[in-house]
């Protein structure tokens, strides 16, 4: 072979050669930290880190790929490792077992006695899966029925216990991938009852199962059907229940009997939320998360029992027993307090549905309930783009002894106040604050270096998550208020409450929640936007007359541009007595249902804490703000009008104003008039600007 074909066979062989790269420390680093947060990065994020790093798309994209393949095999072999010492202890506590059964002496007479228990075990096994597989197959007839489909039958499902801090939410590119992600949202706000739940006897259990089985039954079929159960109102196509074709569809027993008090409220609503099904079906089914997915509806929840633990370790086939506090946003609308039964089955792969009915029986019926919760939930359906398909219903009968307020009659009257509506618009609001908290995206209009890390980010939005949910509750406090004016048509009076505290995350002492509710003839929209823009603040703020307010940073938490989490900065005003330079956290929320913007007063250290990242939960807040209401009424209707329209587009908003102020840092002090007449006038001075800006409405 001459000199030239030796060249060219080196050549080729150069050229089989696989090349191969390491990376350096730092780009490893930064990958790492990345992959924690997302382990599927999409197109943009794949170019974004090649540009940050010096690497290929390709090379990104492949490194990626095999670190969650060693993440699967890892986690794969710490299982088998973990099964298989499991298999062995129990193995030898069988040997054990089966050993001493051999030995048994009876106590009476001394002698040996056969054990007959392996006999009677597998006689009641073989009932109990007879039993489980008689429901199974009524279930799967009912549903293939009503869906109009045949289901396919369903797997044996291994799911994890999640706790109270972790979230499963669906990769971006695999829907099928959950990872476990400590959010920090959940499990921060625990209700304090001052009663006792009473335990469900071994005689009432079998008739809960029954009547929750019915619910679910019943729940199919409202979401299901269409045309002969629903009838459609308004140009928002609001869907309220035919009550007549209800009836002869599901007639009432003989024994219930409406009093000339009882209304029905009825809803059906449709939407998409950006979260996967075992996400939400875990955190329905944990009374703890599904409050705090709720802060704006429910104010407590808490699970009495759990009567069905879920069928191989997962939530299909579980059934609670659960109490719930459902807010009104305003002082002047009753809290609902009720016990049900919240029922989990999963019809198919993806396709889950979860229903509530109110649970009567003696033992339970000692909340002063004036609501009935007829069968209502939701059906919630994977889709392919990691979204989740909602059909929410809600049903209730309802009987209010006391006339709602003439501000809130129309709302209240038709069902909008706790309807369907009302519940998917606040969690396709909170799905997507959380989607925000996943991907801790930078604001356009975050300052380089103010918040340095997605740490920090995560750790505001917890804060501010947690101000949000305490200003809610103080809104729900009906108990010992006073009028210090008069209400009319226009406005509700003020109403003053007086709490000791003494709970981490709020100031130890005694303060004073003042609120009050008017009437603006103005779109919700407009008066939210009005209120959560820092340059119109000082038109209503009587805290910074004459002062400017600057933006320091914004973290979105939604699509829409007014959901957001913001940091205000006052400048000192000499003119202005209480003009000093302040700190504001402010998050501002809106759905087509309810509008709020909260705002606190907080030091330079403690915000600078949370931007840190480090734990802010001690941090005391005293949240104060607005809720912005659709009025309920149709468009060109006054205050004295009716809801014979219940449908009708809202010509109006209804603006609930609550304050906060600390009156003494010791929790034994008492309370003065002086404070409470400060109180009311920081309240009606906050009132008259906002109508003088809005032209005196």
């Amino acid at each position: 072979m001459d000199s030239g074909e030796e060249a060219d066979v080196l050549e080729l062989k150069g050229k089989k050669k696989k090349r191969y790269h390491r990376h350096t420390p730092r780009q490893i680093q930064e990958l790492e930290s990345v992959f924690k947060m997302c382990p599927h990065p999409d197109e943009k994020q794949r170019m974004q880190l090649s540009r940050d790093l010096g690497l290929e798309p390709r090379q990104i994209k492949f490194w990626f790929q095999n670190r969650r393949t060693q993440m699967k095999s890892q986690h794969e072999r710490a299982d088998n490792c973990a099964l298989r010492a499991d298999n062995d202890r129990m193995r030898c506590e069988n040997i054990t077992m089966t050993e001493a059964l051999k030995n048994i002496i009876c106590p009476s007479c001394g002698t040996l006695q056969a054990s007959e228990d392996s006999f009677f075990d597998g006689q009641k096994l073989r009932l109990e899966n007879a039993r489980l597989k008689e429901e199974l197959d009524r279930v799967s007839a009912f549903a293939t029925k009503y869906l109009g489909r045949p289901i396919t039958p369903l797997p044996p499902i291994q799911q994890t216990s999640v706790s109270s801090l972790d979230l499963t939410v669906g990769g971006y590119d695999n829907p099928g991938f959950a990872p476990s992600l400590d959010l920090g949202l959940f499990g921060a706000r625990s209700p304090s009852l001052s009663f006792t739940f009473p335990t469900v006897s071994e005689t009432e259990r079998p008739m809960m199962v029954e009547l929750a089985t019915r619910s679910m039954e019943e729940l199919i079929r409202l979401a299901q059907t269409d045309e002969s159960l629903w009838n459609r109102f308004g140009s928002d196509g609001r869907e309220i229940l035919n009550l007549e074709s209800y009836e002869r569809l599901f007639p009432r027993p003989p024994h219930h009997i409406r009093t000339v008090d009882t209304r029905i409220e009825s809803s059906r609503e449709l939407g998409d939320v950006v979260m996967n099904s075992l996400a939400l079906v875990d955190m329905f089914m944990d009374s703890g998360k599904w409050m705090e997915l709720f802060p704006t509806v429910v104010s407590n929840a808490r699970t009495i029992e759990v009567l069905l633990p879920g069928i191989h370790g997962s939530r299909s086939g579980a059934l609670v027993l659960m109490y719930a506090e459902f807010l009104g946003l305003s002082p002047v609308i009753p809290s609902r307090e009720l016990c049900f039964l919240r029922y989990c089955q999963q019809i198919e792969p993806g396709f889950w549905i979860i229903s509530d009915i109110s649970i009567h029986s003696p033992k339970v019926n000692f909340i002063p309930c004036t609501m009935r919760r007829l069968p209502s939930g939701c059906l919630i359906q994977d889709m392919p783009n990691g979204y989740s398909k909602i059909v929410w219903v809600e049903h209730a009968e309802v009987e209010e002894k006391n006339p709602v307020h003439q501000l809130y009659h129309d709302l209240v009257e038709s069902g909008i106040a706790f309807g369907a509506q009302r519940w998917v618009g606040a969690l396709q609001r909170m799905c997507e604050r959380i989607q925000c908290l996943i991907v801790a995206a930078n604001s356009p209009r975050d300052m380089e270096g103010v918040i340095p890390t997605d740490e920090g980010r995560r750790s505001m939005m917890r804060l501010s998550q947690r101000m949000v949910s305490n200003f809610c509750s103080i809104l729900g406090s009906s108990n010992g208020y006073r009028c210090a004016a008069p209400a009319g048509l226009n406005d509700t009076g003020i109403r003053v409450t007086a709490h000791k505290c003494s709970d981490p995350g709020q100031p130890s002492g005694v303060f004073l929640s003042a609120s009050t509710s008017i009437w603006l003839p103005f779109p919700p929209q407009a008066v939210f936007s009005f209120l959560r823009d820092e340059r119109s603040r000082s038109q209503w703020n009587a805290l910074s007359i004459g002062s400017s307010v600057e933006e320091v940073t914004r973290i979105p938490n939604g699509q829409h541009p007014g959901n957001c989490i913001s940091l205000l900065r006052t400048s000192p005003n000499p003119s202005n007595p209480y003009g000093r330079s302040m700190l504001i956290l402010q998050e501002s929320c809106t759905d087509p249902t309810c509008s709020l913007v909260v705002h606190a007063s907080v030091d330079i250290p403690s915000i600078n804490i949370a931007m840190g990242g480090e734990d802010s939960s001690f941090v005391p807040l005293l949240p104060s703000g607005f809720v912005v209401l659709p009025d309920g009424r149709p468009s060109g209707g006054s205050v004295a009008s009716s809801s014979s329209n219940p449908g009708g587009r809202s010509s109006g908003s209804v603006l609930t104003v609550a304050f906060q102020i600390m009156v003494n840092s010791l929790p034994t002090s008492t309370l003065n008039l002086e404070s409470v007449a400060t109180v009311n006038r920081l309240v009606d001075d906050t009132v008259q600007r906002i109508k003088a800006s809005f032209g005196d409405a």
